[in-house]
């Protein structure tokens, strides 16, 4: 079935991208929860304030692999999208999926987090509640972690709300999924202040996956079958399965000290374009 969305090929194809990475009928993290996990079992609460319905946290079997599971999920229709405050995180949810971390640390499971939002929650009571010390202390401490962290951009990777659950031994994203610093209308605004040049803003961020991998961000990409993930999502699935689990399979094979300098390692590199 066509989705009157062009196929992101030649020179240009950011904004394709940008529009399959935010097609309604893209699979969410719940729905890849439900294809790649067996016995899930969420758990609720940062034990602070409330529980954050934009981040999903708990514990499942990945090909009979024990795995704590950290996600972002968007809402389908107006009453989901509402609840899950259309995937963006306020502080309690990023407080949320640290606990579920340390828990992970805890008991030796490997972890995956799932990256799917516009970013995280700018209003007020967020602010009040303390959202930029929020995300700063996951950057923090995930990269302290004594066990395997494995990211996937699914949709969205916006800026910080993304990286605040990202900071993993590998980050992948899928094939039509986009990561940024800003959304291409946002930065449109800044820049040209038109957002009807989103555009052209879209292929100035090199925020698809090709782009990364390239400028060695990413470690990989998850291939998505035909028109996108959202025209099979069976077959993408397992695409994401094929490779969690082999991530998951090299990095148990490493010691605790060699995943934190591994991790350290990949993020202290990012930036710098300079050789002697």
């Amino acid at each position: 079935m066509s989705t009157g969305i062009p196929a992101p090929t030649g020179p240009h194809p950011a904004w394709t991208r940008v529009q399959l990475a935010r097609h309604p009928k893209r699979p969410h993290s719940l729905d890849y929860i439900q294809q790649l996990f067996t016995d899930f079992q969420e758990l609720h609460g940062d034990r602070r304030y409330a529980d954050d319905a934009a981040i999903v946290c708990g514990m499942g079997f990945l090909r009979e692999r024990p795995v704590m599971v950290i996600a972002q999920q968007k809402g389908r229709d107006t009453k989901q999208k509402l609840h899950r405050n259309f995937g963006m995180p306020k502080p309690e949810g990023y407080r949320k999926a640290m606990r579920v971390m340390e828990l992970a640390a805890k008991f030796g499971r490997p972890i995956l987090t799932l990256l799917d939002t516009p970013g995280a929650y700018p209003g007020v009571d967020a602010e009040e509640r303390g959202q930029a010390e929020a995300i700063a202390y996951n950057l923090r401490e995930m990269s302290r972690l004594t066990v395997p962290v494995v990211a996937v951009v699914i949709g969205e990777g916006g800026s910080g709300g993304a990286l605040g659950v990202g900071v993993a031994n590998r980050v992948y994203m899928m094939e039509n999924a986009i990561y940024s610093v800003i959304s291409p209308e946002s930065c449109a605004a800044i820049i040209w202040r038109d957002a009807a040049h989103a555009e052209k803003a879209a292929a100035a961020l090199r925020l698809t996956a090709p782009d990364l991998v390239k400028l060695g961000l990413i470690d990989g990409i998850v291939p998505e079958p035909g028109e996108g993930a959202h025209a099979e999502p069976d077959q993408a699935s397992f695409n994401l399965a094929n490779t969690v689990s082999q991530a998951f399979d090299e990095l148990l094979a490493m010691s605790a000290e060699e995943l934190v300098n591994q991790r350290y390692e990949k993020f202290r590199k990012m930036g710098n374009f300079f050789s002697e």
